[in-house]
């Protein structure tokens, strides 16, 4: 981590893996894997610039996500931890997002956890709860 820099692990799913044609994406037309993808380089870069150090952690529908998010842990210490809307919401994805957040409870309860709305407002989640510094 950068000397005073405040550390960011940013969950979401990764774009190309999602069905936009599900009834749970079909209410966002025009929403696709680049959009999303686009958004989230754009809040990474605008949270490096106020100050953070943050990190992508893009993960599956379930099969391999909490091995990818618990060896995210392991490797490194977070301030805070964001998880997507996508994770969140959709009731297709429920469980997924149960079992995320008690693995974040158990590996990480020094992080301050913290939800966007979209893929494009994470870096005001993150100010939220994290002021940087």
């Amino acid at each position: 981590m950068t000397q005073g820099k405040k550390s960011v692990l940013v969950i979401g799913f990764e774009p190309t893996l999602l069905d936009f044609s599900s009834p749970e994406l079909a209410a966002f037309p025009g929403l696709d894997a680049p959009k999303i993808m686009q958004a989230l380089k754009a809040d990474q870069a605008r949270l490096h610039a106020l100050g953070y150090e943050v990190e992508l952690c893009l993960i599956d529908l379930g099969e391999t996500a909490e091995a990818v998010v618990l060896e995210r842990l392991g490797a490194k210490r977070f301030d805070c931890i964001l998880i997507g809307a996508g994770v969140r919401t959709g009731a297709s994805h429920f469980l997924l997002f149960e079992r995320l957040i008690n693995l974040l409870h158990a590996h990480a309860p020094q992080a301050t956890l913290c939800f966007n709305t979209n893929p494009a407002d994470t870096a005001e989640a993150v100010q939220r709860w994290l002021p940087a510094t």
